[in-house]
């Protein structure tokens, strides 16, 4: 009896791991995701970029939000702070 209690016990333990681990493996990409969205959004409004760009860099953020956030990153990020 106490062996079928210990397996039900490491049952148990193993499925509570499992969902921990499956929520970790959900949560973290959408954690990134939104500090991605969210920072590039700070980052445009932060920008010395006139305000018709600001504007066309936000909706690209909304529209597209992660291609628009990397593109921002990547290539508008660094044409605003030369230019300025």
């Amino acid at each position: 009896m106490h062996a079928v209690v210990q397996q039900a016990s490491l049952a148990l333990d193993n499925e509570a791991f499992t969902s921990g681990l499956f929520l970790f493996l959900i949560a973290l990409p959408v954690l990134v995701y939104v500090v991605l969205v969210v920072g590039a959004l700070i980052s445009v409004l932060g920008s010395p970029q006139s305000f018709g760009m600001k504007v066309v860099w936000i909706v690209f953020v909304f529209v597209a939000p992660f291609l628009g956030s990397i593109l921002w990153f990547l290539i508008g990020r660094g044409n605003a702070y030369e230019r300025a």
